[in-house]
């Protein structure tokens, strides 16, 4: 079972990057997916989740707005796009898929993480 970011980059301020998240070795269609970013010194943190249809999603405060999730069941993908990136969006950004079919903001609802990919945004 594998979860797989891309997507990052180094970007300026302003910019906009879209993260993907592909899933392998099994199906997470029917599994809440999340995305969190864990930046140096900062305990990791939850940026936005999505239900297992796309009907519900959810956004930390900062990220609400500027960043927008989704998801391709038919690609076994979830997409962050991220808009107006800001400095202080410099992190690691990992995805996951939750035990359960709904989007959560909490961490220990989610059993498969991947591993993430690295976005810069400089000033």
């Amino acid at each position: 079972v594998q979860l797989q970011a891309s997507g990052g980059g180094l970007v300026q301020a302003g910019d906009s990057l879209r993260l993907s998240c592909a899933a392998s070795g099994r199906a997470f269609s029917n599994n809440g997916m999340g995305w969190f970013r864990l930046a140096p010194g900062k305990e990791r943190e939850f940026v936005a989740a999505i239900s297992w249809n796309g009907d519900t999603a959810g956004y930390a405060d900062s990220m609400r707005g500027r960043f927008t999730i989704s998801r391709d069941n038919a690609k076994q993908t979830v997409y962050l796009r991220m808009n107006s990136l800001k400095p202080e969006d410099t992190a690691v950004y990992f995805c996951a898929a939750a035990r359960g079919s709904s989007w959560s903001r909490l961490d220990q609802s989610y059993n498969y993480w991947g591993r993430g990919t690295q976005v810069t945004v400089s000033s």
